[in-house]
């Protein structure tokens, strides 16, 4: 005896991690997805630890990369049209606008609507003078999830990331301008504002 159509529970809609999972499967290759999935775990574990809002933290980790693959031309003209500021070493270097094409990204492509999300998205690469500590803990999961690697600078930044989300971002951005001066790389300033910034805040908490 056939049954009715109304007998068959309906399929549930995807979650927006299932979704946004989908997406990033056509979009980046596995090991880049392998890092995405490691900052979302670090970002929720980092955010608990500070009382945060675990759940956004690792909503953001999620999407941080959503532009991570996408070519220099596409990342400029994305820039160009949200009117985002693209500056000489932008320029230069497109690959820089990811972070800010990636909020972009998740805005229009996910419906986020969060600003403190879209913010966290928005400044896990170069960081942003006085940003939030959502933005904080996602700055630091990008650059200190297990995928990063096992020296003891890294293990030394992920104790101080437990403790004190500022002193962390500080050190964390000197890391980051060591590796760039090392290979002759270009520095974006909003990296060195960032850095001078958190390193003014952490002699103000003293």
């Amino acid at each position: 005896m056939s049954q009715a159509l109304s007998d068959f529970a309906p399929i549930p809609e995807p979650t927006l991690r299932e979704q946004v999972l989908t997406w990033l499967e056509d979009q980046v290759p596995p090991k880049r997805l392998q890092h995405i999935l490691g900052v979302e775990q670090f970002a929720a574990d980092l955010a608990q630890q500070h009382h945060l809002d675990a759940e956004a933290a690792a909503q953001a980790g999620l999407m941080h990369d959503l532009a991570k693959c996408f070519k220099p031309k596409k990342l400029l003209q994305m820039a160009q049209v949200e009117g985002l500021e693209i500056d000489p070493v932008a320029i230069q270097t497109p690959h820089l606008l990811h972070a800010d094409v990636g909020a972009i990204v998740a805005r229009d492509e996910f419906g986020v609507e969060s600003t403190v999300i879209l913010d966290a998205i928005a400044n896990h690469t170069l960081g942003r003078p006085g940003m939030d500590p959502l933005s904080c803990v996602v700055f630091l999961a990008d650059a200190l999830e297990p995928g990063r690697g096992d020296t003891d600078d890294l293990n030394h930044l992920r104790q101080l990331s437990q403790t004190d989300l500022t002193a962390a971002v500080a050190q964390t951005c000197d890391a980051s301008i060591r590796y760039l001066l090392d290979r002759q790389a270009l520095i974006h300033p909003r990296t060195v504002l960032t850095r001078n910034w958190f390193w003014q805040a952490c002699h103000e908490q003293t």
